[in-house]
């Protein structure tokens, strides 16, 4: 007996694919680089933390949990996750201590913060296209940075120069110029007044964790829901995604954690 359209059970009564809840931090950054992290920067006792692009603004939370009396402001413009963020600063007590707001980082009055968290996100603070886009944004975080604060950028960068079939398989007009290298990357903070006081990059296995993690609810829910209406858009685009990784940037894209500390 097969279900009529509109009952229930039947494809377009069930609900959408979830969102990626397998993930604790939407970038390749695992528990272990975390905790070190969250104790080195809690340790500078900031009083006001900037997450820009938050997401729901995991990192940003465990600091504040660290430093009793620190607030937070994360800013980012999807509302679920911001919602998410709100519901796990509640959970964890902490939501008399920080604000999550529905806005645009570019030209933010925010600041300046004791500590600026940029996760991933340099594209929220400014308009301009790679090459300029990590300079513009590096000249944005040291404006919102208190003297004596600390930046922690979580940015990309090649790890060897990608070869014209690994940028075919990346996303849509993938260019050598979307990168720098490592110590370019860090050359670019120098220059826009920082010093480096910490240079960390992703491990194989944060990146593999981060990436099966981005699909996991999604591909249970395609096995479950192979009928639903949404069913052959989203695993086209699943797929797209895994191949970019698997055939594109896996191996050839880094993800760089600069703790930055901006120069007198």
């Amino acid at each position: 007996m097969t279900s009529s359209p509109g009952s229930p059970g039947s494809p377009d009564t069930v609900p959408g694919p979830p969102r990626p809840r397998a993930l604790t931090f939407h970038g390749p950054l695992g528990e272990g680089r975390a905790a070190e992290l969250t104790a080195r920067l809690a340790a500078h006792r900031p009083a006001t933390v900037l997450d820009i692009g938050c997401g729901w603004g995991e990192l940003m939370l465990r600091v504040l949990a660290a430093v009793p009396g620190a607030t937070g402001t994360g800013l980012d413009v999807d509302e679920e996750d911001l919602a998410r963020g709100r519901a796990l600063a509640a959970e964890r007590g902490l939501a008399g201590r920080v604000e999550f707001l529905a806005e645009s980082a570019t030209g933010t009055r925010r600041g300046p913060a004791d500590l600026v968290l940029c996760l991933g996100a340099s594209q929220a603070l400014t308009g301009a296209a790679p090459p300029r886009l990590v300079p513009e944004a590096l000249g944005e975080l040291r404006r919102l940075v208190r003297s004596g604060g600390r930046v922690l950028l979580g940015e990309g960068f090649w790890e060897r120069p990608p070869a014209p079939g690994e940028l075919a398989g990346m996303w849509p007009d993938a260019a050598a110029s979307d990168h720098p290298s490592l110590a370019e990357l860090v050359d670019e903070a120098v220059a826009a007044g920082f010093r480096p006081a910490r240079i960390e990059t992703a491990s194989p296995a944060e990146w593999e964790e981060f990436e099966s993690g981005y699909r996991e609810d999604v591909e249970v829910w395609l096995a479950a829901h192979p009928g639903h209406p949404e069913a052959v858009a989203v695993r086209e685009r699943t797929d797209r995604q895994r191949a970019a990784w698997l055939s594109g940037y896996r191996n050839v894209l880094g993800i760089a954690y600069l703790t930055l500390v901006p120069q007198e």
